[in-house]
């Protein structure tokens, strides 16, 4: 049973050091039955959604434009909302913790919403977000395993706090 929602949030443009560490990530979610929210569309998300369906998990791409075509072909559901990026507060809003790869200013923003949302980031890679006491946390790991580990255990503490 898939109850916990993972985003992954990540530049749309990647290297191979870092679509292979979201590769990573998106094997070991699949492989836990997580299901992963991330934009859909290509770099750290369409490697992220390869990982995940090449182990037979759930990736449900939400897409900035209208058309279901634009996301990247390992999606399981390919969401389209006519929305831009308005769709990364979908992203966060949808997921009980985030792992941050790599990225820049777009990566930065989702961090940065699902933070004040009192949600937690795990990031892999270079993200700096400064937090209030009341945020969620910012966690800087080195490795997809702890990247996992972590954000499961804070998905899980965060689904806990709301269905209290």
């Amino acid at each position: 049973m898939h109850d916990i929602n993972i985003g992954i949030i990540g530049g749309s443009h990647t290297n191979d050091y870092y679509c292979e560490i979201a590769y990573k990530v998106g094997e070991l979610l699949a492989k836990r039955n997580v299901t992963v929210i991330c934009g859909g569309k290509d770099g750290v998300m369409e490697c992220v959604s390869k990982g995940v369906s090449d182990n037979k998990g759930i990736v449900i791409g939400i897409l900035p434009g209208n058309d279901k075509s634009e996301g990247n072909k390992y999606l399981t559901i390919a969401l389209p909302t006519g929305i831009g990026y308005m769709r990364n507060f979908l992203i966060v809003r949808a997921s009980d913790a985030l792992i941050a790869i790599e990225g820049f200013s777009g990566t930065t923003s989702e961090a940065a919403f699902a933070v004040s949302e009192g949600k937690t980031v795990v990031s892999i890679g270079d993200l700096y977000i400064k937090r209030k006491e009341t945020d969620g946390k910012l966690i800087k790991v080195e490795r997809p395993e702890d990247a996992v580990e972590i954000a499961i255990s804070e998905a899980m503490k965060h689904i806990s706090s709301i269905t209290k």
